[in-house]
């Protein structure tokens, strides 16, 4: 997930439909837990998957995921007024993580990215080896960013997320999750002001608004394991555009479809104080 400033410039927002998945793995079942905000039952299906498919990458990369959504929740991070204006953004402050949490987070993205290289050594078109790689570079980008405040850092693993992610996609078009890793990096970067977005480029990071918010679109409508996460992004992007309205319709979906996630309420409650969740469609 490399979408430590999508929050910050997104001005757009895309409805979901469920991905057409032949069957539901206890992966996507640990997903739809941690966007219920039930961390402890998701890592439990996560361990399951692992147990069951020891060389499977996605296993470990998605605990990873499962910790640092964890900590996003714990810390605040994922509240919109966390992002509502540039100068909040930028003056934050670097966060407190839990070291225990933080050394599962980094052993578990380490186990994830030598069980997929082991793989591509094999079949460098290998589909979960690269799609583990996306999500090792893009988790390292969102807590080196968010939590660390280590920015340049965060830009760093987005790089190497990005490549890994146009990889995947020559494999397979359709692994709609990997074009949110490579549709924020180009929409970041083509909404920057042009010195840096030079100084980017020459560093080898080209951006496109157009195209980047064309991908991103693609993960939110069509995503397996990242589109609610695509949608809540949007959500907050929504907020700091002044279009609550187009926010709360978003939020209030998002609560029909994980009602158990006091998130979702705590938003609509908070941008139209006494509404009904579930009822600002």
């Amino acid at each position: 997930m490399q979408w430590l400033l999508a929050i910050a410039i997104l001005r757009t927002a895309s409805c979901w439909a469920a991905p057409g998945v032949a069957a539901v793995s206890t992966l996507d079942h640990g997903f739809s837990l941690l966007y219920s905000l039930k961390f402890n039952e998701a890592q439990q299906n996560f361990s399951q998957w692992q147990s069951q498919n020891p060389a499977d990458p996605m296993g470990p990369a998605s605990e990873g995921a499962g910790l640092l959504f964890s900590e996003l929740d714990r810390l605040g991070i994922l509240e919109s007024q966390f992002f509502e204006d540039d100068k909040a953004f930028v003056d934050r402050k670097k966060m407190a993580p839990d070291a225990e949490v933080r050394g599962r987070f980094q052993a578990a993205l380490d186990r994830a990215e030598a069980l997929a290289k082991a793989r591509l050594v094999k079949d460098p078109k290998d589909h979960d080896a690269l799609l583990a790689m996306v999500m090792v570079n893009g988790l390292q980008a969102d807590y080196a960013g968010l939590i660390e405040k280590r920015n340049f850092a965060s830009l760093g693993y987005t790089k190497q997320g990005t490549s890994w992610a146009q990889q995947l996609l020559a494999v397979d078009p359709n692994a709609y999750d990997a074009y949110l890793a490579r549709g924020l990096s180009r929409y970041i970067i083509g909404s920057l002001f042009a010195p840096f977005r030079w100084l980017l480029h020459l560093g080898g990071v080209d951006g496109n608004k157009e195209e980047g918010l064309a991908d991103v679109k693609l993960t939110a409508a069509h995503g397996r394991y990242f589109a609610p996460f695509a949608r809540i992004l949007l959500a907050i992007a929504c907020v700091r555009d002044k279009d609550k309205g187009q926010a709360r319709m978003i939020l209030a979906a998002l609560h029909d479809d994980f009602p158990e996630n006091g998130l979702f309420v705590r938003e609509l409650q908070r941008l139209q104080p006494g509404s009904l969740p579930g009822t600002s469609h």
